[in-house]
């Protein structure tokens, strides 16, 4: 979408909420790819001026790249992986590339709404969805078990959607019984990654900060 704004910015710009799976998502592609841009944190209460004028849906993450607005994690993700292309977070071949824009669209689907249920949402709305994502994530174990990273050999954008959502799991108050410990093994391999601590805001560093020794997101005992 081409920018109605006066207030076009020329350096790369991203409107990130300071603790959101999707923004963090964003993120992590950009600390991905090397990429230097300005971060502006949102209170997704009270957004700014400019991010009114810029997205009609008020919604982040949203990109500004001079007269270019995007918005939508998915969206960001790909313009980002196209316009920067080194290195490569998405595989050559249709096929692969396919299974991996499927799996990215149930992580967006399924596995998000829950997680933000359980951050914003009442009681038992928290409960219901802690309920279903761990179902679903012990569901997904075989495309955990496929490759190294997440149905792919490499790191990809399907990682940079699902590594922020099993980094928040011990805060998500969410066990993953002890046969799942690949999971947490999946996230250690990316959350060593350089890029991924550049990719977090204070406040996501602070939620496994009392678990680093000892995943809280396993169960020790079945």
């Amino acid at each position: 979408m081409m920018a109605a704004s006066p207030r076009i910015r020329n350096a790369l710009t991203l409107f990130s909420s300071p603790d959101c799976v999707v923004c963090h998502r964003v993120r992590l592609v950009l600390a991905a790819k090397g990429v230097s841009y300005e971060l502006v944190p949102v209170d997704t209460a009270n957004p700014p001026e400019d991010l009114l004028d810029l997205n009609p849906y008020h919604s982040v993450p949203t990109l500004v790249e001079r007269d270019l607005v995007l918005y939508a994690a998915s969206v960001v993700s790909e313009y980002l992986d196209e316009r920067y292309p080194h290195p490569p977070l998405m595989p050559v071949d249709p096929l692969s590339r396919a299974r991996l824009r499927l799996a990215m669209l149930r992580v967006e689907l399924e596995w998000v709404p829950h997680v933000q249920a359980i951050q914003a949402g009442n009681k038992a709305q928290a409960e219901a969805g802690r309920k279903r994502l761990k179902e679903l994530m012990l569901n997904a174990l075989p495309l955990f078990k496929a490759a190294r990273f997440f149905l792919n050999p490499e790191m990809s954008l399907a990682d940079c959607a699902v590594a922020p959502i099993v980094y928040r799991l011990p805060a998500l108050g969410i066990v993953l019984p002890k046969e799942a410990k690949l999971i947490e093994d999946y996230g250690q391999r990316i959350f060593r990654n350089p890029g991924f601590l550049r990719s977090m805001t204070p406040e996501e560093k602070m939620l496994r900060s009392s678990s680093r020794r000892k995943p809280a997101s396993v169960e020790t005992n079945p």
